[in-house]
């Protein structure tokens, strides 16, 4: 048998602590993997997948441990360990010359990666409304979010995560504004994608994208890096974040997007598509 053979199977990874990862692998060509955001899972890309593997890529995109389907494994829902899930994950695809994409969460994934794994097997990274280099308010930080912010979501997810998650998407897409591009298909998306997750895996994940420190991360990035970011984000606000991680990132290019909201992978969607596939080339 192959390594191949081993490790994979109807599109599942197997980690070397027993998690199960799911994983989708769409096209040939030069590979895309795409990292998803809080509390979503890989569905949350697919209009930049079938973007990317229709002009000539390979679109490759898993499910974090304890999102979507996914095992919901107890422990190992931090950063560490999500990104050497991510390394598994291309190992075991046997992934080389990449360019990592990471939404939010994700972000801070595809960063992590980075700062542990390095770039042997990485290209180009793309950060799109990413939470790095630290969400949370702090002496050194002091543009970030009050732990009050973090604490407020852990305990609406804990009273009814069903009704937070509805309620929730509206900042996330920006349907609180007059301009607004959501749509309520995109909320109920979310909504969907949050219930499939674990419960325990999303409590741990708040404090993992909130509370990690993705600074010395970010200083190791030595390929060409692009940052996108909606400059009304009110759920990853510019200011403490792609604006402080263009100057951490060596080759970093940073491209606002005015008036756009945290969800862009949706509500920006073609912007988006077309701005990642004039990097890839």
């Amino acid at each position: 048998m192959t390594h191949t053979d081993q490790h994979t199977s109807s599109s599942i990874i197997t980690m070397r602590d027993g998690t199960q990862i799911y994983y989708k692998d769409w096209g040939a060509g030069q590979p895309v993997v795409f990292c998803h955001g809080w509390p979503l899972n890989s569905d949350s890309w697919e209009a930049q997948m079938l973007y990317v593997a229709s002009n000539g890529f390979r679109a490759i995109a898993h499910d974090r441990r304890g999102h979507g389907r996914s095992s919901q494994p107890w422990d190992g829902n931090e950063m560490d360990t999500y990104a050497d899930d991510l390394a598994q994950v291309l190992e075991t695809l046997d992934v080389q010359n990449a360019v990592l994409v990471g939404f939010s969460t994700g972000g801070g994934e595809v960063a992590r990666y980075i700062g542990r794994h390095g770039t042997s097997r990485v290209a180009k990274a793309v950060l799109v409304g990413a939470v790095p280099p630290l969400m949370l308010q702090t002496p050194e930080n002091p543009g970030g979010l009050p732990r009050s912010v973090f604490d407020g979501i852990r305990q609406g997810v804990i009273a009814d995560r069903s009704q937070f998650y509805q309620d929730v998407s509206a900042a996330f897409y920006g349907a609180n504004r007059a301009e607004s591009r959501a749509t309520q298909g995109m909320r109920d998306a979310f909504w969907l994608q949050g219930m499939q997750s674990g419960h325990k895996a999303q409590l741990d994940c708040i404090k993992a994208f909130s509370e990690t420190d993705f600074t010395e991360d970010l200083k190791r990035f030595d390929i060409p890096t692009l940052i996108i970011h909606g400059d009304d984000d009110q759920i990853v606000p510019i200011g403490a974040a792609a604006r402080r991680s263009v100057e951490l990132v060596k080759n970093a290019t940073l491209k606002v997007y005015p008036g756009a909201p945290h969800g862009i992978t949706d509500t920006h969607k073609e912007e988006l598509c077309k701005d990642l596939l004039a990097f890839l080339r």
